[in-house]
């Protein structure tokens, strides 16, 4: 077991202590486990999927929809701090999928390259939410 802080510019998101986290960074997926490496990275935008208990099924994790940040691992504490991160259980995912639609108008829509960038960010966003929303609903039905 090791601790885990998920901090967005809204507060903490979890503190608690868990046995496995996987993370999204940009060299890819990563998964920690008591004991890492020290460790400094960014966080991409991404789905964080928490175990709590090394017996815990995949069905069992608890899933987080991020957006970029900083990863840190150092001693037994893992600290990831996001702009971000929304719990798998607070998205809806009709509302989450008329988002998605709305940044991907605004996208097709964009006239300089300001606006592009808004909008791919949102788009990306949206896209997260809406794959974090999935996982919760896949695993709901097992």
């Amino acid at each position: 077991m090791f601790h885990f802080q998920l901090v967005s510019l809204s507060g903490t998101q979890f503190d608690d202590d868990v046995y496995e986290v996987v993370l999204p960074t940009l060299d890819g997926e990563i998964g920690v486990l008591s004991h890492h490496m020290p460790l400094v990275s960014v966080a991409t935008n991404g789905a964080i999927a928490v175990r709590r208990e090394a017996k815990d099924a995949d069905r069992e994790r608890e899933y987080f929809a991020c957006s970029g940040g900083v990863i840190e691992v150092s001693g037994n504490t893992l600290r990831v701090l996001v702009d971000e991160a929304d719990e798998a259980e607070s998205i809806n995912e009709s509302e989450a999928q008329a988002a998605h639609q709305r940044a991907q108008k605004m996208l097709s829509e964009a006239k300089d390259q300001v606006s592009l960038e808004q909008a791919q960010q949102m788009v990306d966003r949206t896209a997260t939410r809406l794959q974090v929303a999935g996982l919760k609903r896949r695993h709901q039905r097992k």
